[in-house]
């Protein structure tokens, strides 16, 4: 099931989203924006100076960096993050504000983009305890694209042969083994998050969960924004 949504109705929850992700972050004190993050070795911060760089590479020049890194993904995220990061977490927040209203991607697969800042939004939040959801508008149009393709993360592998419900809206998918839960935590398990298994339920789950928590390429590892192991980290 892919989605319909307009792009420009899709730009205008990945904006949203951005601006509120930046609102939040403007009450941090500087031991939080070291805080460690959900993906990988990243903190808060390196995640905030990530998500600018997304939405400051276009097509050609996320090539460039690509070929310039010799198609290292770890290598080109940790060069474009460096770029974008400030010298202090006041001016990495900065950078983020300038970036908020941006359509600027390495392709054209808007409903990525919004999963790019969904997902780094919950690994920023999760451990700082941060409450914000995003709407269930924004979650489910990101669960749907991931469902429908390996790209940005492995979310069509990690939901193969599964019956994938939403308990708090409309998004389904699949056959097979139940896994139920909120359609952020499905989001989330979706982008390799095995955290996120907890808030899950089913006879699936512990499929899911062998699946996202192997660490193996393929079995959604890596990110919602087009880089790491497939686009995103």
């Amino acid at each position: 099931m892919t989605t319909s949504t307009p792009r420009a109705e899709t730009w205008s929850m990945i904006h949203a989203e951005r601006e509120a992700l930046a609102d939040e972050l403007g009450g941090l004190d500087e031991a939080a924006w070291a805080t460690p993050s959900l993906c990988g070795s990243w903190s808060v911060e390196d995640v905030v100076a990530h998500l600018t760089a997304g939405a400051s590479t276009g097509r050609w020049a996320w090539l460039r960096s690509m070929a310039g890194a010799r198609f290292d993904a770890d290598l080109h995220n940790a060069r474009r993050l460096a770029e974008r990061r400030g010298a202090t977490p006041a001016e990495t927040l900065a950078r983020f504000r300038g970036i908020a209203t941006s359509t600027v991607a390495p392709t054209g697969h808007t409903a990525a983009w919004l999963g790019e800042v969904v997902v780094h939004g919950q690994d920023i939040r999760t451990p700082l305890g941060l409450p914000r959801v995003p709407p269930l508008a924004t979650t489910t149009e990101v669960a749907r694209f991931f469902v429908a393709r390996d790209f940005t993360v492995a979310g069509r592998t990690v939901a193969r042969g599964l019956r994938l419900e939403a308990t708090d809206g409309p998004f389904a998918h699949g056959d097979g083994a139940v896994v139920r839960g909120s359609t952020l935590a499905l989001v989330m398990v979706l982008a390799g998050r095995p955290a996120f298994c907890d808030e899950l339920t089913g006879d699936g789950l512990v499929r899911m969960r062998e699946r996202v928590s192997s660490g193996r390429p393929g079995d959604g590892q890596g990110d919602a924004a087009g880089h790491g192991r497939t686009a995103v980290r």
